[in-house]
C-alpha cells in the first residue's frame, strides 16, 4: 500500500532541509519513495514556491500533472504548467476518486501557509516513523492520507491519461513547468531556461 504524507514545518525552508537525510534513508533501504514535492512558503510572498523532488524517485514517479492538479487545488496556482481556474472542482473531483479527499485537501489548506513549508512524500507503506526520525526534533508535524493499491493504480490511470493528453495535443508549457518547478528539465519539457 501507497502513503501519501504531508510532513509541514515551521519556517519557509526547512522542508528543503530534509532532503539529504531521505536521500540517505533510501539508500539504507529503510525507505522507499515513488514522489516527492517541497512547497516553500516565504511570509513576504502571495503564493509558495514548490519544486518536485527529482532526485529521489524513481521511473514509477506520478510526475508534474499530478503534482500541478494537486498543488493547483490547495494554492490556487499553476505547478509544472496544469491548468487550474474553472477546472478546480473537476481536479478536487479526480483527487478523490483516488483517496485524497475533501478533509485532506482542507487540512493542508489550513495549515500550509505563508512563513511555512511542507514535504509532499507518497512511498511504499506506512512508514512515518522512519521518516519522522529523520527529520529535525519538533520541527515537523504529520499530516496524511493513505492510498490502498486500488487507489493507488487509479492515481496512476487518471494521471497517465493527462499526460498523454498534453503530449497529443503539443502542449508547450514544458518549459514553463521547469521554471515554475524550480528543478531541472521535466520530462517531455520543450524549450529550457
Amino acid at each position: 500500500m501507497s502513503t501519501l504524507t504531508v510532513w509541514k514545518f515551521r519556517t519557509a525552508d526547512a522542508a528543503e532541509d530534509v532532503e539529504a537525510s531521505l536521500k540517505s534513508l533510501q539508500k539504507q533501504g529503510l525507505i522507499r519513495i515513488i514522489d516527492a514535492a517541497v512547497v516553500s512558503w516565504p511570509a513576504d510572498r502571495t503564493a509558495p514556491r514548490t519544486r518536485q523532488l527529482r532526485n529521489l524517485v524513481g521511473a514509477g514517479a506520478l510526475g508534474g500533472t499530478f503534482w500541478g492538479m494537486l498543488f493547483g487545488l490547495l494554492f490556487m496556482m499553476p505547478l509544472l504548467g496544469a491548468a487550474i481556474g474553472a477546472a478546480a472542482g473537476a481536479l478536487g473531483g479526480k483527487l478523490a476518486d483516488v483517496g485524497i479527499d475533501d478533509a485532506f485537501i482542507d487540512e493542508v489548506k489550513r495549515e500550509v501557509t505563508p512563513g511555512t513549508s511542507a514535504l509532499f512524500l507518497l512511498t511504499m507503506s506506512e512508514i512515518t516513523d522512519r521518516i519522522g526520525a529523520a527529520l529535525p526534533a519538533g520541527g515537523a508535524e504529520l499530516l496524511h492520507s493513505n492510498l490502498d493499491a486500488a487507489s493507488e493504480e487509479r492515481l496512476r490511470a487518471v494521471f497517465a491519461e493527462d499526460v498523454e493528453d498534453m503530449e497529443g495535443t503539443g502542449d508547450a508549457g514544458g518549459a514553463e513547468r521547469d521554471r515554475d518547478s524550480g528543478g531541472g528539465a521535466a520530462p517531455g519539457a520543450v524549450g529550457g531556461r
